[in-house]
C-alpha cells in the first residue's frame, strides 16, 4: 500500500468530504472579505481558502479577485497597498507591450508576407479566442485579461501552447486507465486504438466545450488552479469523462472513431458532478498500491 504523507492524507479526507457532503453555498463577497485583516493580509491560510474553493466554489462577485490570487497575478502574502502597486505595474507593463508590438508589427509584416494570416490562424486554430473570451467576460480591463490569461496558461501547464504537457497528460491518462480499469484499457488498446490520444482537445481547451454554462467552465478551472485535491487533477477529470461512455463503448464494441464521437458528445455537463466524480477516482487511487509513475504524477 502506498504510504501517504500527512498532506496527501488530508487531501484524501477533503476529497471524501466533498463527495459525501452536500455542497455549501459558494464563497460570497462578505465571506471572502473576512479572509483578510484590516491591512489586506490573509487572515486564513492559502490551503484553507483553496480547500473551500474545491468544496464550494466562488460566487461570481468574488471570482475576479480570487482568480488574481489563484493565478499568481497577486501574491498570497501581499497587503492591499501592495496589490494596488502591482496592479498599476501590470497596467503599465501591458501598455508598454502593446506599444512595442505596434512598433514592430510593420517590420514583421514586411519580413513575413503571411504574418497577419498566420497570426490569426494561431488564435483560431488553437482555440485561444474561445478561452480568451471567458477571461474578457470575467474582468473589466484589457491588462487584467492579458495577464490573467497568461498566468492561467502557465499555472495549468497543459495548455495547447505546451504540446509536451498535453502529450504527458494523454500518456498518464492511458496509464491511469490501465491501472484502474484494465478491461476498458484492453478494449482501447485493441479496437479503440488511438482513441485516448485523440482526446487532446480536452486538455488543450481545459474541457471548456464540455459544459453547459460559462459558470461551469470557471468552476472547474478555479479548482484546477487550487491544486486540490492533488496535482494534475485534470487527468482525473478526463478519466471520469471517459467512464461516462465506458458501458456504451464496451456494449457496442466501439472502434476508435466511434469512441471519439461518443466522447465529443459529452456536452452540457455539470461541473460539480464532474469534480465530485474525479474526487471519487482520487479517493480510490490513493487506497491502492499505486505505480511509481502515477505516484509521481498525482501524489
Amino acid at each position: 500500500m502506498t504510504t501517504l504523507s500527512p498532506e496527501n492524507s488530508l487531501s484524501a479526507r477533503q476529497s471524501a468530504s466533498f463527495i459525501l457532503v452536500k455542497r455549501k453555498p459558494p464563497i460570497d463577497k462578505t465571506e471572502w472579505d473576512s479572509f483578510f485583516d484590516e491591512n489586506g493580509h490573509l487572515a486564513k491560510s492559502r490551503d484553507f481558502i483553496c480547500v473551500n474553493i474545491l468544496e464550494r466554489g466562488l460566487h461570481p462577485f468574488v471570482r475576479t479577485e480570487a482568480w488574481k490570487f489563484l493565478t499568481g497575478y497577486f501574491s498570497w502574502q501581499s497587503s492591499q497597498d501592495e496589490r494596488l502597486t502591482v496592479d498599476s505595474m501590470r497596467r503599465k507593463n501591458y501598455k508598454a507591450l502593446c506599444q512595442m508590438y505596434e512598433k514592430i508589427q510593420p517590420l514583421l509584416e514586411n519580413l513575413h508576407r503571411n504574418f497577419i494570416e498566420t497570426r490569426n490562424n494561431i488564435e483560431y486554430q488553437q482555440g485561444f479566442h474561445e478561452m480568451m473570451m471567458l477571461f474578457q467576460l470575467m474582468v473589466e480591463h484589457d491588462h487584467e485579461t492579458f495577464w490573467l490569461f497568461q498566468f492561467f496558461l502557465q499555472k495549468t501547464e497543459h495548455s495547447c501552447v505546451i504540446n509536451i504537457g498535453v502529450a504527458k497528460n494523454l500518456d498518464m491518462l492511458s496509464t491511469l486507465i490501465t491501472f484502474l480499469d484494465p478491461v476498458f484499457a484492453e478494449h482501447l488498446k485493441g479496437k479503440g486504438a488511438g482513441a485516448v490520444q485523440s482526446l487532446f482537445p480536452w486538455f488543450c481547451f481545459c474541457f471548456q466545450r464540455a459544459f453547459k454554462s460559462f459558470d461551469d467552465v470557471w468552476r472547474l478551472w478555479e479548482v484546477l488552479l487550487t491544486g486540490k485535491p492533488c496535482r494534475n487533477f485534470q487527468v482525473l477529470v478526463a478519466y471520469s469523462m471517459l467512464q461516462m461512455v465506458r458501458e456504451q463503448v464496451l456494449q457496442e464494441s466501439m472502434g476508435g472513431d466511434d469512441i471519439l464521437l461518443a466522447c465529443n458528445n459529452l456536452i452540457d455537463l455539470d461541473a460539480d458532478e464532474l469534480i465530485s466524480a474525479a474526487c471519487v477516482v482520487y479517493a480510490e487511487l490513493i487506497q491502492k498500491d499505486v505505480p511509481q509513475t502515477l505516484k509521481d504524477f498525482f501524489l
